[in-house]
C-alpha cells in the first residue's frame, strides 16, 4: 500500500505550524534541511534513483521516495 503526500497546486504559498505563509520552494528547502539532519545524525540514509527520485530510508524501517512535488511512502 503507498500513502501520498503532495502540496496543494492552488496557489504558491502554503503555511508552516505558526501560521505564517511561506511559498512552497521555502517549504521544499525546509524540509530537504530536516531530512539532511536525519541523515547527518545517523538516523536515515538516502539515495539518488535512476528516475531522479531520492530514495529515503529511515533506521526504524520506513521508506519514502522524495520526488519533485510529492513524498511517497514505500515501506
Amino acid at each position: 500500500m503507498r500513502a501520498m503526500a503532495r502540496s496543494s497546486t492552488a496557489g504558491a504559498n502554503g503555511q508552516v505550524a505558526n501560521g505564517a505563509a511561506v511559498s512552497l520552494e521555502d517549504a521544499k528547502a525546509l524540509v530537504l534541511a530536516a531530512i539532511g539532519e536525519l541523515v547527518e545524525d545517523g538516523k536515515a540514509e538516502w539515495r539518488r534513483m535512476a528516475t531522479g527520485e531520492f530514495e529515503l530510508r529511515l533506521i526504524s524501517g520506513e521508506v519514502f521516495l522524495l520526488g519533485e512535488i510529492g513524498v511517497t511512502r514505500v515501506a
